[in-house]
């Protein structure tokens, strides 16, 4: 079977890797160079902290399993996987109440959470006086861009190709179906099936299939400190965070969200807001993240911010990711709308998407159990999930 991956960023790598090296013929094609796109612009986070139980939390312990196996074949040091753990702090008794009934109905859907009293136990550095948080020890972090790149360079020992510099059209041959994808220059590249790994661009891509998703861009920002010693061991953030993700409002939200890298720096975060894709430089939104990441760890005051990014996570009305065949086309699958947790999602979405092609289960994949993220709740919307 010959596939075409449309996206050469962390999750279009992860369809390539997985469907390579279950013996299908792949190409991989992007229109700019590999992870230039949200995959840059992301902490690397993988998380289940932050999901409820349902369809995007089976996906994420499906992935979380994979990334151990990537690491392993990729190399942890290659990708900067740390599995660090994640802490979320509570400010007041009430949403400590809140998280821990959260945490609840997490650990009866499998995620191990811990309950912690005394958070500067695990934090040494965090602002006194805090009443508990959760801590979740299979949270995980990896450097996106390395680790897109690695899982591309793993695709290709297994007979993958890559194509970036070049846009992507589709091709549809007899009874609708898509044979192939043509190129910026005219080359047409056969194809038994397209994934539409696109990202952010994920709907234009879908609309150029012939089958439309709506996937709008989210944008965020992230700050980054000068390098410095050791100071906070886990990802860290604020209970409001898991709000603020689940959330469908269109104006600026924010919550504080805190971890640090290998290369000593500390990135802080998190803000969302749709504006389209304005990639406008907002500083109330940088003097906000950075007072609030001065709350939750004081010493912070006396760091140097070094720079500040951002960019748009490909968010989905609904908010789970498209997965699968889009029954309105043939050959076209969908692999997008993760929003801000692709990084986490990607390894289960690629193999996911290998099972679909396969039709068979793939590396603990199975198409059967993940009826939840199917295009088919399009349908009857034109694009817009019901």
């Amino acid at each position: 079977m010959k596939v075409v991956v449309v996206g050469a960023g962390i999750v279009g790598a992860a369809c390539a890797f997985h469907a390579a090296a279950a013996g299908l013929d792949v190409t991989v094609l992007d229109r700019g160079p590999v992870g230039a796109g949200t995959t840059s612009r992301g902490e690397g986070n993988i998380l289940l902290s932050d999901k409820e139980p349902g369809p995007e939390l089976e996906l994420a312990r499906l992935s979380r399993d994979l990334w151990d196996e990537a690491g392993e074949e990729l190399g942890p040091e290659t990708v900067e996987l740390e599995a660090k753990g994640g802490l979320v702090v509570a400010s007041t008794p009430e949403a400590l109440g809140a998280l821990h009934a959260f945490a609840a109905r997490q650990a009866g859907a499998g995620v191990r959470t811990v309950a912690v009293e005394r958070v500067g136990e695990l934090e040494p550095h965090i602002a006194p006086g805090l009443p508990g948080g959760v801590h979740y020890p299979q949270d995980a972090q990896v450097q996106p861009v390395l680790a897109a790149a690695a899982l591309l360079r793993a695709a290709v020992r297994h007979g993958a190709r890559t194509h970036t510099g070049e846009a992507a059209a589709a091709v549809t041959g007899a009874g609708g179906r898509i044979t192939g994808v043509r190129t910026a220059d005219g080359t047409v590249l056969a194809a038994d099936a397209v994934v539409n790994a696109a990202g952010t661009w994920g709907g234009e891509v879908g609309r150029r299939l012939g089958a439309p998703v709506e996937i709008l861009p989210r944008r965020g920002f992230v700050l980054v400190t000068e390098p410095l010693p050791p100071m906070i061991r886990h990802k860290v953030y604020s209970a409001d965070y898991v709000a603020n993700v689940a959330s469908s409002d269109e104006g600026l939200e924010t919550s504080c969200v805190i971890e640090g890298t290998r290369a000593g720096t500390i990135l802080i975060g998190a803000s969302r807001e749709r504006v389209g894709f304005d990639t406008t430089m907002n500083p109330a939104v940088v003097a906000v993240l950075a007072a609030r990441a001065c709350r939750l760890f004081p010493f912070l005051r006396d760091v140097h911010l070094i720079r500040a990014y951002r960019g748009f996570r490909p968010y989905c009305p609904d908010h789970l990711p498209v997965v699968g065949p889009d029954p309105r086309v043939p050959g076209v699958l969908h692999a997008c709308g993760h929003e801000g947790a692709g990084i986490g999602l990607a390894p289960g979405t690629g193999a996911l998407v290998t099972a679909h092609l396969l039709g068979r289960p793939w590396r603990g994949a199975d198409p059967a159990a993940h009826p939840g993220l199917l295009p088919d709740r399009f349908l009857t919307t034109g694009g817009v999930p019901t």
